[in-house]
């Protein structure tokens, strides 16, 4: 059986599609990107550290391993451009793919493009850690309130507008009107934000999609424990998550935490 190797930054992700891949039978190595993972989480599993600043010696580390199929899961944050060496191969990246600002699935996007040209395959897991999606209509007991879908609509709508864009996941809304949208800060920075500008009324929700046309090989949504709690301590009601597109982070403790603090997540479709 091949190897596969999980490309690892930041957040829990990576270990959850590990752990998956493990328990299915799989051999797995975690290439872990220094300055993004904590390394401690790593010690009970094959793993090997490397810096992403040179794309020669990456390439090199994989060839040492023999692995050939990649899966690149969790948060990845930029190299600075002080720290990249300009070998033979980070030129050849630059020259296809420039410098250029981009938004974060198009920057993923050319990258793993760019190794599969170099002979690697960044393979499609999902089906083999399904039980981590949010696939059922209500996952916890409690459900949304009539307010709650007023505020979905509004928010769906919304999403229509700009999901063509490369612009966010996530956003707050009460009273049908939107508090704001996700950006770089993350979606839990984006709860404790989007608290100074309650009014009264309805407690106010979290809805969080994929992006149109996201590529779920590299680049899937995710909520976890955190999340959750942030939700209960600003005092909002619950959480919309796209069906079958978004993770739930240890996904038992996600919806036992809803159930003891009358929180509701429930799956909607996109369109």
């Amino acid at each position: 059986m091949s190897l596969i190797g999980i490309i690892s930054g930041s957040g829990k992700l990576p270990i959850e599609i590990g752990n998956r891949l493990i328990n299915n039978g799989n051999q797995v190595i975690f290439f872990c990107i220094e300055n993004n993972v904590i390394k401690s989480n790593y010690k009970k599993y094959n793993h090997h550290f490397f810096k992403l600043n040179s794309i020669k010696k990456i390439i090199n580390l994989f060839n040492s391993y023999n692995v050939s199929n990649l899966i690149l899961a969790g948060g990845i944050r930029r190299p600075s451009i002080k720290d990249i060496k300009f070998d033979l191969y980070t030129l050849k990246f630059i020259k296809h793919f420039g410098l250029e600002k981009r938004g974060d699935d198009s920057l993923l996007l050319s990258i793993v493009n760019f190794f599969e040209k170099e002979g690697f395959k960044f393979i499609d897991w999902k089906k083999k850690c399904a039980n981590l999606f949010s696939d059922e209509k209500y996952l916890t007991k409690k459900k949304p309130t009539n307010s709650s879908l007023s505020n979905l609509e509004k928010g769906l709508n919304f999403f229509k507008k700009i999901g063509r864009t490369d612009l966010c996941q996530s956003l707050i809304i009460q009273n049908k009107i939107i508090l704001g949208i996700e950006a770089a800060e993350g979606t839990d920075e984006l709860i404790k934000r989007c608290n100074e500008y309650k009014k009264k009324g309805d407690k106010g929700v979290l809805i969080k999609l994929s992006k149109y046309n996201q590529d779920t090989r590299f680049d899937i949504p995710v909520i976890g424990l955190n999340t959750v709690k942030l939700i209960k301590k600003y005092n909002y009601e619950g959480i919309f998550l796209e069906k079958n597109k978004l993770i739930i982070i240890e996904k038992d403790k996600v919806i036992k935490y809803c159930d003891n603090n009358s929180l509701f997540i429930s799956s909607v479709n996109k369109n």
